[in-house]
């Protein structure tokens, strides 16, 4: 049996990557010591084998033994938090990707597949080509990219296999929606369930390339399962559609009943994915539209006589955002 470990596999994305492992047959291992501000709620695979540890600490070493493929999600995962703690974003997404790194190094692991961020693009014009130098505009993205860096030495100095991938704007089901630095789609659905004003950071006019959780995952499978050649290995790939969407035009899509706050430092304007590396070197393309995503997530089912269809799609938003 193929045996896969997932660092960060309670949190958001590794939930959902974990889940699908299992459905397609591997033995998962999961790292996570329920340490993110960017999360408010956790999950957990009965079929999974969980271990709630620091992916810096000693004690994971064993964990890697005859485990095929490492998906390394774990890490300080937003801008804000980042900038507020800088030693310890630091040291989690760099310190701890180097130590996730060596040990899967020292245990024989085929791949290692690292989640980095599209924010290692900054300030520069849209679209954003993966040969495009870095622009780090505040600790996070200056960890991430240290991550980038280490994998790309760990397969040219050591011989391991790792394949680096920059996520977009990942949303859709488990994804946070407490705390002012949730994911601005889950903050807004939140919102609405709780008949508030969606609130818009600055203009609302700031652009985001939104890609959906579940084809991010199917993106994580690929990169580790296919077979690639050696200038395929150690190199960057952007996960996210090639298409854009304003805050405002998100907005529209959930209420017309919004408010604007102050615009926070550090963060980009626009961000545009281009996909064709990934779609030639993997052969992955997103699947799931943005606006359809929404809108499934807003259409009430057909109530039963005598219920209230208004009630049930603010009760369907529920299910969504809490699991229950």
């Amino acid at each position: 049996m193929t045996k896969s470990l997932v660092t960060g596999g309670a949190g958001f994305i590794g939930s959902n990557l974990v889940d699908q492992l299992i459905e397609i047959g591997h033995k998962v291992i999961v790292i996570d010591n329920e340490y993110s501000e960017a999360h408010d709620q956790f999950y957990y695979n009965d079929k999974a084998e969980y271990h709630n540890l620091d992916i810096r600490d000693a004690a994971t070493r064993s964990l890697y033994d005859n485990v095929d493929y490492v998906f390394h999600i774990a890490a300080e995962a937003r801008i804000q938090p980042a900038i507020l703690n800088p030693i310890e974003a630091v040291s989690i997404n760099s310190v701890g990707t180097c130590t996730v790194l060596q040990y899967a190094r020292e245990a024989g692991v085929k791949r290692v597949v690292y989640s980095s961020t599209s924010s290692a693009y900054g300030l520069q014009e849209a679209p954003h080509v993966e040969a495009l130098p870095d622009d780090c505009l505040n600790p996070y993205s200056v960890s991430k990219v240290n991550g980038e860096k280490l994998c790309k030495m760990y397969t040219d100095l050591f011989g391991l296999e790792t394949v680096i991938f920059r996520y977009f704007n990942v949303y859709g089901d488990r994804q946070p929606i407490k705390g002012q630095y949730a994911p601005v789609i889950g903050i807004f659905l939140r919102q609405l369930e709780n008949e508030q004003e969606l609130t818009i950071v600055g203009d609302g006019e700031q652009r985001r390339d939104f890609v959906n959780v579940k084809d991010v995952v199917q993106a994580n499978i690929l990169a580790a399962t296919k077979k690639l050649d050696d200038s395929a290995l150690g190199q960057v790939y952007n996960v996210g559609t090639g298409i854009n969407y304003s805050v405002n035009e998100i907005a529209k899509m959930i209420s017309d009943f919004t408010v604007n706050i102050d615009a926070r430092p550090g963060e980009a304007k626009e961000t545009l994915a281009h996909i064709s590396r990934i779609k030639g070197t993997l052969g992955w393309e997103p699947t799931i539209k943005v606006e359809d995503w929404i809108s499934e997530q807003l259409t009430p089912e057909i109530p039963p006589q005598n219920e209230n269809p208004i009630r049930r799609s603010f009760d369907k938003i529920k299910n969504w955002l809490y699991g229950e």
